[in-house]
């Protein structure tokens, strides 16, 4: 989704301008590791080769609800089958790259609250760890099964569950919630 965490974190390493556009011996590994955690889609990814630790999942499956953009996922993740530990899931339902968001959002206008109201308590999780499956379904909804704690974008809970559908063809009136929409805009 190009939020230039990694230029704005790390300019020496990661710079959008130049070709290419990776210079890894510009930083210490671990300096381009820890940078590597902070990218929200998951796109850049590291292994080592030192026998070091590998990057591990944080303890609470968390999806993020951006401001007029994606859904910012973290966790123990499979997205459609694929096991990761970041991803940036379209809501705005104009991705080409669906489920995974393109930056679509800016050009289509999507505009959606990053504040959306906490849900009322009732069938929260127990645990918040574990596999989180993230399922698109066909022509639909997100179904997330697991323990998942679900946040605004300022970090505000507002909802922990075990199972959710979220939406992903941006016409909810219940954003993040699916509420059907997608069966009334044809979504595809």
């Amino acid at each position: 989704i190009h939020a230039r965490n990694c230029y704005l974190k790390l300019p020496r390493v990661f710079d959008p301008e130049r070709r290419p556009w990776v210079d890894p011996d510009a930083a210490s590994p671990e300096e381009i590791a820890a940078m590597i955690r902070t990218c929200p889609s998951g796109a850049l990814s590291y292994t080592r080769t030192d026998g070091g630790t590998e990057e591990a999942p944080p303890g609470i499956n968390r999806v993020t609800v951006m401001e007029n953009g994606p859904l910012a996922v973290a966790g123990r993740l499979t997205v459609d089958g694929e096991p990761m530990l970041r991803a940036t899931l379209c809501r705005c339902g104009k991705s080409a790259t669906k489920p995974f968001c393109d930056y679509a959002h800016v050009d289509a206008g999507f505009t959606a609250t990053g504040e959306p109201t906490p849900q009322v308590p009732g069938a929260e999780a127990e645990a918040q760890g574990g596999t989180l499956e993230i399922v698109p379904q066909e022509n639909g909804s997100l179904r997330v099964t697991g323990a998942v704690e679900i946040t605004t974008g300022t970090g505000h809970r507002i909802a922990v569950r075990e199972k959710v559908f979220l939406c992903r063809c941006g016409h909810s009136a219940n954003k993040p919630f699916c509420d059907g929409s997608h069966r009334k805009v044809d979504f595809e």
